[in-house]
C-alpha cells in the first residue's frame, strides 16, 4: 500500500501508556519461503512466495523482506531470502530516493481463519495482534510494538488503516481498503485477511539506511481466552558485513502481547 506516514513513531512511543498481558508463547512451527493464503492481495504485480510463516489454530501469519527500490528505483519481486527466516539487503539510501529511504521494505500477512468460507469463521476483529520491530541495528535490541489491526493509526488518529483486506477467495491484488472508520470496523467483522507492505523509516524512529546491522521483526496473534495462538519472526540483515546473531530469533519466544505502542530494550542472545 502506498499511503503516507506523517508522524514518526518515536514521537508517539513516549506519550502512550502500556497495556500488556503475559501469556505462554504458542509452539510456533516456522516454515520458510512459503506462499500465503489466499495470495498476495495488496497492490498489483506483487508475487506470492518468500514468506516466513507460522500456521497454527487455523491462523496463518507471514513476514518477508522485499527489494522495494532496485537500481532504477522500482520495486521488484525479489525477496533475498536466505531460506532460514533471514533476508539480506544492501545498506545505503535507495537509488533515486532521498534519505532515509532504504532499498528494502517488509511485508506482512494475517489470515485469522484459513479454513473459513467468506463471511464465516473467525474474522480479523476476533483476535488481537502484535507487530514487534527491533529499531536498533546494533548489538542490542530496542523494540517498538503495536497492534497493526486494532490500534489507532497515528497518521490519521483513527482506528483506520490502509491495509488490503479480503477473505480466502480474494485473488492476487484483489484486496480492498476501507475508506472510513465505519467501513474499517465493518471489514474487521467480515474479513479474515489483512496485508500490507511498509518501508522501515515509516515505523523505525531515527532510521538510518546506511548503517549495517540486523533488524528483528515479529508478528503474533492472540485471543483473550487462549492467549497467544500463532507467531512468526524474521531478521532483516543490512550490509555486507552484517550477520544474524546466533539465537536472536529465539528471543521472540517471550510471547509479549502489546496492546499499545511501546518500546523495550533487551540484549541479544
Amino acid at each position: 500500500m502506498n499511503s503516507k506516514r506523517m508522524i514518526p513513531m518515536l514521537a508517539l512511543a513516549g506519550g502512550l501508556g502500556l497495556s500488556m498481558t503475559m501469556s505462554n508463547p504458542a509452539a510456533a512451527v516456522i516454515t520458510y519461503d512459503d506462499n500465503v493464503t489466499p495470495d498476495v492481495i495488496f497492490g498489483s504485480g506483487n508475487a506470492n512466495g518468500g514468506f516466513t510463516t507460522d500456521r497454527a489454530n487455523d491462523i496463518e501469519l507471514g513476514l518477508r523482506g522485499k527489494l522495494r527500490h532496485n537500481a532504477a528505483g522500482a520495486p521488484e519481486n525479489t525477496f533475498n531470502s536466505n531460506g532460514d527466516g533471514t533476508y539480506s539487503f544492501n545498506a545505503g539510501v535507495a537509488p533515486t530516493q532521498s534519505f532515509p529511504t532504504a532499498e528494502w521494505s517488509f511485508e506482512w500477512s494475517i489470515n485469522s481463519d484459513t479454513t473459513a468460507a467468506p463471511g464465516q469463521g473467525r474474522s480479523l476483529g476476533d483476535l488481537t495482534y502484535q507487530l514487534s520491530l527491533d529499531i536498533d541495528p546494533g548489538a542490542g535490541t530496542n523494540f517498538v510494538f503495536f497492534d497493526p489491526i486494532n490500534d489507532v493509526n497515528p497518521g490519521v488518529g483513527l482506528v483506520l488503516w490502509d491495509h488490503a483486506m479480503g477473505d480466502n477467495t480474494t485473488a492476487n491484488g484483489g484486496g480492498v481498503s476501507a475508506a472510513s472508520e465505519a467501513e474499517y470496523a465493518q471489514f474487521l467483522d467480515e474479513k479474515n485477511v489483512a496485508q500490507n507492505s511498509w518501508k522501515p523509516h515509516w515505523y523505525f524512529p531515527v532510521f538510518d539506511p546506511t548503517v549495517d546491522g540486523v533488524y528483528d521483526i515479529m508478528l503474533t496473534a492472540s485471543s483473550a481466552a487462549a492467549g497467544e495462538l500463532a507467531r512468526t519472526r524474521i531478521q532483516i540483515i543490512v550490509g555486507a558485513g552484517a550477520v544474524p546473531t546466533p539465537g536472536t530469533l529465539a528471543l521472540f519466544g517471550a510471547g509479549l502481547l502489546g496492546l499499545a505502542w511501546n518500546r523495550r530494550r533487551r540484549a541479544k542472545a
